[in-house]
């Protein structure tokens, strides 16, 4: 280590400048960035330095000196501090919207060059109580002879031992202290890596992963768990397709637009239950398709948008990479009586799959992809006649790259643009852009 880094203060003062696009307060100190944990802009705090990089440090955030932001409330979680789960509960859910919208807009602006004719106003619901998915990790610690649960703590590989999460559905949030005592008193409760939780509109799954095999006291364990609290276990040894039920089978599925959606528990279904038929309304509603008009739906996944899109158009294929949720939105298409929709398994990062998406032009497309975007396929489409794209994006910076190649290279434009706030108190913007044809 040189002189200089051991010169430099583990803790230090620092007046915060702005929010950085992770949600994290920016100051400077000596000319050097830092990046604080849990400051808000204005505020002066004395911060801890947690990792030292040559450009920046990144710190968190010990106490505010002076008069907190206006902006900022109390944490509802007394774990918020230290758990990774959320990173913005101590700012205030209306600034941590407008927060999102300015991360949106800054990225369009200086990544594209591009600003929306319109900003849509936020798609915001519950702030608590919403996620009906998640990954929660498990950790034997030897000493204690007993195991943590929670999701991983803030810059490190620690699991925070929580005892409630008041983002998760409470049939979950209110039961961490029972799960903790079902995997303790387990022989395998070292071989348990993580815990995943699934939900529908009234059932709560829990796929417990392990990599040793239960004994049957293990899973005698498991069913007197099951019928205390209500909620359904599942046994993953190997891929999510593999997973077995402790008892019966639960047939998950959730209803939106008067449509039943059936899906398996490693099925990738949007988080947050109140706010996914706000997002397809707002993203219906921005594409409009007639009733003589065919669409297309890229990473369709289970139908989520195909199926009511399905209800307004004269007909509409959907694309997915993943075959198992191609058979299932199929299967789910013949269940709500749809006959006017196709699916077909297309890998859309692959130049076979952009070419199979590309075959035909459409009046109308929705996209919904990955963290990674779409630009692959975005550049291979036959638009000819497609007069209007609506990008639904879980990640700004994929979405600034793919509008500029729609807008200066594709000959679209930018008709509205604004965030879905999927996450509360996290500082993941997901969002959605509407793109109309020039041609």
């Amino acid at each position: 280590m040189s002189r200089r880094r051991q010169e430099e203060p583990r803790e230090y003062e620092v007046v915060i400048e702005r929010l950085s696009h992770e949600g994290r307060g920016v100051g400077h100190l000596n000319g050097k960035t830092v990046f604080v944990d849990g400051a808000l802009p204005g505020e002066h705090v004395l911060a801890r330095v947690v990792r030292r990089h040559r450009r920046f440090d990144e710190a968190i955030t010990l106490t505010v000196e002076a008069a907190p932001a206006a902006s900022r409330v109390a944490p509802r979680c007394v774990h918020a501090a230290r758990c990774g789960g959320c990173s913005l509960q101590h700012l205030d859910p209306s600034a941590q919207l407008a927060h999102k919208q300015a991360v949106l807009l800054e990225l369009l602006r200086h990544q594209a060059h591009i600003e929306p004719t319109e900003l849509l106003a936020a798609v915001a619901g519950p702030a608590w109580a919403y996620r009906r998915r998640a990954r929660i990790s498990v950790r034997l610690l030897p000493k204690k002879d007993g195991v943590v649960i929670g999701f991983r703590e803030k810059a490190s590989h620690f699991v925070t031992d929580i005892d409630h999460c008041a983002v998760l559905v409470p049939s979950v949030g209110e039961r961490i202290p029972a799960l903790r005592t079902l995997i303790d008193g387990l022989s395998i409760k070292g071989d348990i890596p993580q815990l995943e939780i699934a939900a529908d509109d009234t059932q709560t799954l829990v796929l417990i992963r392990h990599l040793v095999a239960p004994t049957e006291a293990d899973l005698e364990r498991m069913r007197i768990f099951e019928a205390e609290t209500g909620l359904h276990l599942y046994l993953q040894a190997g891929s999510p397709a593999d997973s077995q039920p402790v008892s019966a089978p639960v047939d998950l599925q959730y209803r939106l637009d008067g449509l039943a959606y059936h899906f398996l528990p490693g099925d990738f279904v949007q988080v947050n239950g109140a706010i996914n038929p706000l997002l397809v309304a707002r993203a219906l509603g921005l594409l409009a398709p007639e009733a003589d008009e065919d669409v297309l739906d890229l990473f369709c996944g289970l139908g989520n948008f195909t199926l009511p899109i399905a209800r307004r158009a004269a007909s509409v294929v959907g694309l997915e990479g993943e075959l198992g949720l191609v058979q299932r939105a199929q299967a789910n298409a013949g269940i709500n009586k749809l006959a006017n929709v196709r699916f077909e398994a297309a890998d859309l990062f692959t130049e076979a799959g952009v070419a199979r998406a590309a075959t035909k032009s459409f009046p109308c497309v929705l996209l919904d992809p990955p963290r990674s975007g779409a630009e692959l396929v975005l550049r291979a489409l036959n638009l000819a006649t497609t007069r209007r794209i609506v990008y639904v994006s879980c990640n700004p910076v994929t979405l600034a790259r793919d509008a500029a190649i729609l807008i200066h290279e594709r000959g679209f434009t930018l008709r509205a643009a604004g965030v879905v706030d999927m996450f509360p108190h996290t500082a993941h913007v997901e969002s959605i852009a509407v793109f109309d044809a020039t041609h």
